[in-house]
């Protein structure tokens, strides 16, 4: 078994995904209720009592919400770097000392015989990461919440075999919808978070790497819709000449597991 994906809950109101290797499983955030991640994993016949350990990509409460009963309650160890831990602090006192671990960003590590290098973003929050998870030469490139796409992002998520990018939002439905102006202009800086457009954009980048598949995530409720990601994201990858058939795009639910991903 090389790698398998699942993400459990994406979206503005909560995210939390699986990514196991057959030995080693690991929870990517914990942004939902644990009784909710534990009806999410019994839908991929994963037991909770299997899972290593939790992973974080930043202290943001849909990110977060369950991490600390989670992790008490299955004695699992949390991984965050040093910004994000002290960001955490008062959200995490429940965490027993010996599972609060410490990554460097940009420096790889493992958990069991899973190659993790976590990559920094550009969020408003104290240190955001994306993770590359990499296994007998398989990867999966795991990137959201970001506002923006630099140089070394791009390259990161190069060649990945699967791609889960961030397509939180409609440009023209946020502008004209009822989030108040400052609110806006968050999302839409370079400390926000990535367009319908902009993951686009990177895909029609990508592909020239080998990059054929891709699972837009971290949907808007207010600002987007399955359907317009979608067709946005393909109708730019059609503008390039790239047929459908030569990229797999899928989007991930906002509110439940969206499929198991074998990598």
């Amino acid at each position: 078994m090389n790698l398998r994906f699942s993400p459990l809950y994406s979206g503005s109101s909560g995210n939390c995904s699986v990514v196991s290797n057959g030995k080693t499983t690991l929870l990517i955030d914990a942004g939902v209720s644990c009784r909710a991640i534990e009806t999410a994993l019994g839908q991929i016949r994963l037991d909770p009592s299997e899972i290593d350990a939790i992973l974080i990509t930043h202290e943001h409460s849909d990110h977060i919400k369950g991490m600390e009963l989670f992790s008490r309650r299955y004695d699992l160890p949390v991984y965050a770097n040093a910004p994000t831990w002290r960001a955490m602090e008062g959200k995490a006192a429940g965490i027993a000392f010996r599972n609060i671990r410490t990554f460097i960003t940009g420096q790889n590590f493992y958990i069991g015989d899973m190659d993790i290098t976590p990559f920094a973003t550009s969020h408003d929050t104290a240190q955001s990461v994306g993770y590359k998870f990499c296994f007998r030469g398989s990867s999966l490139v795991y990137l959201t919440d970001t506002g923006c796409i630099t140089p070394t992002l791009q390259e990161t998520a190069s060649g990945a075999d699967l791609l889960f990018l961030e397509s939180n939002h409609d440009v023209g439905m946020l502008k004209g919808g009822r989030y108040p102006y400052p609110l806006k202009q968050r999302i839409l800086s370079e400390k926000g978070h990535l367009s319908n457009n902009a993951a686009g954009e990177l895909l029609c980048r990508l592909y020239p790497t080998g990059v054929r598949r891709a699972i837009l995530a971290h949907l808007s409720k207010d600002n987007n819709t399955e359907r317009i990601a979608y067709e946005t994201v393909r109708g730019m990858l059609r503008s390039e000449s790239i047929p459908d058939e030569a990229m797999f795009i899928t989007v991930a639910r906002r509110d439940g597991v969206t499929g198991v991903f074998d990598i």
